[in-house]
């Protein structure tokens, strides 16, 4: 049987690399984002998580759907899998690591391996657009 971890996830593009995070005491890179909080929608929740992550405000009238991925997710049982989906969007504000983010830095392709099963699907996703190098 499998489970599901419902995520989602924002994309940030800069001179073709990816925004990624990684969370204090991990060891794996993540595309920020993270779960919903009850009622709340994916655009407000997306919000909620960036600006709590990375202490910027996304503009939401600029969010827009990227797509949905699903995969294993990392450190759970084999069968829970990861379904995230994925937003891009500006923001207004500087980029700061907050909360659980240690670090956050845009990363090419050759970062795919630093990554989570799912964010790997991502960068397969965004390197066949030709988005990332």
């Amino acid at each position: 049987m499998l489970t599901y971890i419902d995520k989602l996830a924002f994309i940030d593009l800069k001179e073709k690399k990816i925004l990624s995070t990684l969370s204090l005491g991990k060891s794996v890179w993540y595309i920020p984002g993270g779960k919903r909080e009850s009622g709340e929608s994916d655009q407000e929740a997306l919000i909620r998580e960036v600006k709590e992550e990375l202490s910027v405000q996304l503009i939401s009238e600029t969010i827009t759907h990227y797509g949905t991925f699903e995969a294993q997710a990392h450190g759970k049982p084999e069968g829970t899998l990861v379904r995230m989906t994925c937003y891009t969007g500006k923001f207004s504000g500087e980029l700061i690591a907050a909360a659980e983010v240690a670090e956050y830095r845009y990363v090419d392709y050759s970062w795919k391996e630093k990554s989570s099963a799912v964010d790997q699907l991502i960068f397969d996703d965004l390197y066949a657009k030709g988005l990332i190098e």
